[in-house]
């Protein structure tokens, strides 16, 4: 059974921008893209880098260690160095609280 967990405020995560939360013991990676809010595994399949860290191009950020590319709607691993993808959660927003569902 899925549970909801409020990570955030809406007005913590600036447009085109991630944050790093935990829940429930799990770093996630939250980005505003645009107004949605989409939430990945923090962590780099490549070598761990900080996902939250990296550069946000549009659905796309990039690992700031080495340059990998994860889609931050689907978690899908986009380019090289990641052999892959890293978990997605959905993601609610409810007044200006924003919750993650985990597993």
């Amino acid at each position: 059974m899925s549970k909801s967990v409020r990570v955030a405020k809406v007005s913590q995560i600036a447009d085109q921008s991630g944050l790093c939360v935990e829940a429930e013991g799990k770093r996630i990676a939250l980005f505003n893209v645009g107004g949605a809010f989409y939430a990945i595994d923090d962590t780099c399949t490549h070598q761990g880098g900080p996902l939250s860290e990296g550069t946000l191009d549009g659905q796309v950020v990039e690992c700031p260690w080495h340059g990998a590319r994860f889609n931050v709607v689907t978690g899908e691993a986009t380019t090289p160095p990641a052999g892959a993808n890293v978990v997605n959660y959905p993601v609610r927003v409810n007044g200006d609280d924003v919750e993650v569902e985990l597993p």
